[in-house]
């Protein structure tokens, strides 16, 4: 018994060995096509490069989705003007409503994230929030006098996005920043007023007080309430 045992292990480590010799099929590759002429490596070079900041734009486009080998087809029927598949007519109407279907559900969604901040944040205790909706909170006392709507100001302050992404900072900069309270946003005209000279307060603004659906300089998404800590400075009163 002990050597019919002995026997099977020495034939199953004899067929382990074997497979284990066989040679591995190495899987090809296609072979590369060679460009034989100006025209064919022009024209490759140029694919090449449209493709490739083309697929960066993709991104950009809401939904970012895509089905890469129906999108090349759609490009190469318009190339020949193919209509099989889709008339040109039939492709951008279509595209048309595609876009304004995806954006108004994406701005639906980033309204909805704002809001559901704004709520949030107002629950807090040291929040107060006016008639408009904007939202502050008082860090710093001081018995100096308010501004008013003509007058400019001189304050420091430091600017975040609700995720705590700072976006601007006279500390950054190295100075104060000096502006008329009639020619900013209304949620930094309205909550300087508020302020007395030497206070120093944090502002949450809901994005109809900031830069509304259209955000600003690549900076400021669309629909972003915007949080501010300031303090300010100085009153220059306007001229009567």
């Amino acid at each position: 018994m002990r050597k019919i045992f002995v026997l099977s292990l020495l034939a199953i480590f004899l067929i382990t060995s074997a497979e284990a010799k066989k040679p591995k099929k190495i899987q090809e590759e296609p072979p590369v096509q060679k460009l034989t002429n100006t025209i064919d490596s022009m024209s490759y070079a140029l694919g090449l490069s449209i493709g490739s900041d083309f697929i960066k734009n993709l991104k950009t486009i809401p939904g970012g989705q895509f089905n890469i080998d129906w999108l090349i087809q759609g490009f190469t029927g318009g190339m020949k003007k193919d209509s099989t598949v889709m008339t040109t007519a039939f492709a951008n109407n279509y595209f048309r409503e595609y876009i304004t279907k995806a954006q108004s559900l994406e701005s639906a969604k980033k309204k909805e994230v704002a809001d559901a901040f704004m709520e949030k944040n107002k629950t807090r205790e040291s929040v107060i929030t006016t008639e408009s909706g904007l939202q502050y909170e008082i860090l710093a006392c001081a018995n100096g006098p308010k501004p008013s709507i003509n007058d400019t100001v001189e304050v420091n302050y430091q600017g975040f996005l609700p995720d705590s992404t700072k976006f601007d900072s006279t500390f950054d900069r190295g100075e104060p920043a000096v502006f008329a309270l009639n020619q900013v946003i209304p949620g930094w005209s309205e909550g300087l007023q508020l302020m007395t000279v030497g206070s120093k307060y944090k502002f949450y603004i809901p994005y109809e007080l900031a830069y509304g659906e259209q955000g600003a300089g690549g900076v400021i998404p669309p629909y972003s309430p915007l949080i501010f800590e300031v303090e300010l400075l100085q009153i220059n009163p306007a001229k009567k």
